[in-house]
């Protein structure tokens, strides 16, 4: 089982899950898509993953404008309403029998290209929806005994050329980030911006505690994070100070405590980064509060 924030449970009801392919249903087996798709050829596309707790899309307003404001960005005019993708949504989990501890993936391309290319004016079909939904828990461990960072030599691009907050297909540097943690014997890797501050992490948000206060970056060079906004908000809510702010890695490796946000883990602590243990290295209680918060944050999304 690979540790990390994305750390799941295995379920053998995934091997079975139907996938929703443009309006229709496949076995996971079958499930394809041309290899002249954009987003396979050159990564042009665009997605968001939510929770499914009791059947409800938790915090799914929040990810469509996400998904809308993403392809806007990139010029893909999305040819379906937020309704219809909710809907078509509610189909996957229903053929599926989905109600709870599950994660969805939608997936938009630009569609077909005539001949490989990153011209968008060779692409001869609509843009491509894809949705996968399936049965994940998340694993106790990454939770309960925390996971390791390593700060990789790659960094958080600058908003002129690939914005941070652009949730596309184009992750490559993420996974080159990931792959220098792992080869260090790290979980994740933390990742700085241009200038030499503390950013964001591969696929979650970073977040450190010092003195009770809760910093986290500017928000300049990071992932749009919906988990990392709503902590700020239980932060707000509850009188908890919340900076967003540059800092480097002479704060980092002082902290109290240190953690990630995301969509599947919400918040994991972190216990080592580049082989410094963080505070005690175990989970915190500024991070045991703020998980308790934001869990009340998802039981709203629920009544």
């Amino acid at each position: 089982m690979v540790k990390g924030t994305h750390q799941a449970i295995d379920d053998v009801r995934n091997e079975t899950v139907k996938i929703f392919i443009n309006g229709e249903f496949h076995d996971r087996r079958e499930a394809k898509i041309s290899v002249f798709d954009s987003g396979y050829l050159v990564g042009d596309g665009v997605w968001e993953a939510f929770r499914v707790h009791q059947g409800k899309l938790i915090f799914i307003d929040q990810h469509l404008d996400r998904l809308w404001q993403s392809a806007k960005v990139i010029g893909i005019d999305i040819p379906f309403s937020k309704e219809e993708l909710i809907n078509n949504v509610h189909r996957t989990l229903k053929i599926n029998g989905m109600k709870n501890d599950v994660h969805v993936r939608a997936m938009l391309t630009r569609g077909i290209k005539k001949t490989p290319s990153q011209d968008p004016r060779l692409t001869v079909s609509g843009p491509n929806l894809v949705i996968i939904a399936e049965f994940k828990a998340a694993a106790e461990e990454s939770k309960t005994q925390g996971i390791s960072l390593f700060t990789s030599t790659i960094r958080r691009g600058a908003p002129d050329y690939l914005d941070p907050r652009l949730n596309c297909h184009s992750k490559l540097h993420e996974v080159q980030a990931l792959i220098q943690a792992i080869e260090a014997g790290a979980d994740e890797a933390l990742m700085l911006d241009v200038n030499g501050f503390v950013a964001t992490c591969n696929a979650t948000n970073f977040f450190m505690v010092k003195g009770g206060e809760v910093w986290t970056s500017t928000g300049e060079y990071c992932m749009n994070g919906i988990t990392r906004g709503n902590v700020i908000k239980v932060c707000s809510r509850n009188g908890i100070r919340c900076f967003q702010k540059n800092f480097s890695l002479f704060d980092v490796y002082g902290a109290d405590e240190a953690f990630v946000t995301g969509t599947f883990g919400g918040l994991t602590p972190v216990v080592k980064i580049d082989g410094k243990s963080i505070g005690n290295g175990a989970c915190g209680p500024v991070t045991t509060n703020l998980r308790k918060l934001y869990e009340g944050l998802v039981a709203e999304q629920l009544k």
